[in-house]
């Protein structure tokens, strides 16, 4: 049996799991041997040679599912390459500073698995859909217009990268 790569991701309504889907398919392409699967139902990385995960960011914290992910197979990740992504912003930046301060969300993630050494990390735009939210969050956020900032091509080309590398 060839040994796979893992695609993991965590997701709250979904777009994380869309990005992670594609990647999967990008990895899958010249025939590699790719598994898809959400990051709190991974046992154990038995089997993987590599590992991508994905998270998004809420109220500028990664989401608890990927943290959890981290602490649980440290031991397991730190022999592997391991790749991470991350969603982000939903709504176009308003000037560089803005532009920087979000990308430097995933670094300051990171920071708190100082063992992690990623081959590769990306920040992509996320997406949101107020229609999706549930209350009370929808009191305060429910009236906002909906987004979508993932750039299909954007996350095509890490992943075609990044599988060069893992």
């Amino acid at each position: 049996m060839m040994e796979k790569i893992l695609v993991g991701y965590a997701t709250k309504y979904g777009s994380t799991q869309e990005v992670a889907s594609f990647i999967a398919d990008v990895f899958r392409e010249p025939g590699g041997n790719v598994d898809l699967q959400e990051l709190r139902d991974v046992r154990s990385l038995d089997g993987y040679r590599a590992v991508v995960m994905g998270a998004p960011f809420y109220m500028f914290k990664w989401m608890k599912d990927a943290r959890q992910f981290l602490s649980r197979h440290q031991e397991a990740l730190s022999g592997i390459p391991v790749a991470v992504f991350a969603l982000g912003p939903t709504e176009e930046f308003k000037s560089e500073e803005d532009r920087h301060q979000t990308y430097a969300q995933l670094d300051k993630a990171l920071v708190e698995f100082p063992w992690l050494k990623p081959v590769d990390q990306a920040l992509f735009g996320g997406k949101f859909d107020p229609a999706n939210l549930k209350f009370p969050i929808s009191l305060f956020m429910g009236k906002m217009a909906p987004s979508d900032l993932r750039d299909w091509d954007q996350i095509r080309a890490w992943a075609e990268d990044v599988r060069g590398r893992i």
